[in-house]
């Protein structure tokens, strides 16, 4: 049998240590992940996934926005966001128009359906968050939540 050296056994140590905590972080990636790609109906009877309704958010907000500024904000590429938006497009969502000072610049603006269920998803997300803090609130302090959303915002921070 072979002797383990002490610093292997710290090593390995450390290791189920830290591992713990990132597997915390893995699982709640993975779960957030399926639960953001899948379809909701928010109201209004159309179903998008949340980054299609998130994106429709900012389109909403930022009428005439572009591919390139929705994937500066998104942190995405351009090919995937052009993706997206094709689909709120062929749902009937978005409309695309050329900028009069630039065809080649495609502007993005919501139809009135894509207004409506953006105002869906907005009350939908307003109702749906304060449930969770709720939730949150019975094992957590607000401290605590406050502190979650500090260190999250930090960690997107070193992602980018």
């Amino acid at each position: 049998m072979k002797k383990v050296s002490k610093e292997s056994n710290q090593l390995d140590q450390t290791f189920r240590i830290l591992n713990e905590r990132t597997n915390c972080v893995y699982q709640f990636a993975m779960l957030y992940n399926s639960y953001i790609m899948s379809e909701h109906n928010y109201g209004t009877g159309q179903k998008v996934t949340m980054i299609e309704a998130h994106i429709l958010a900012y389109i909403e907000e930022n009428p005439g926005t572009t591919i390139t500024a929705l994937a500066r904000y998104w942190n995405r590429t351009k090919g995937a966001i052009s993706q997206t938006v094709a689909r709120l497009v062929d749902k009937g969502l978005v409309s695309r128009h050329k900028s009069a000072m630039n065809a080649k610049t495609v502007l993005l603006y919501p139809t009135e359906e894509g207004r409506k269920l953006s105002q869906a998803h907005k009350l939908y997300n307003t109702i749906d968050l304060s449930r969770t803090l709720n939730e949150l609130l019975k094992e957590c302090t607000m401290e605590e939540i406050d502190s979650f959303y500090k260190v999250l915002g930090s960690y997107i921070k070193l992602l980018k």
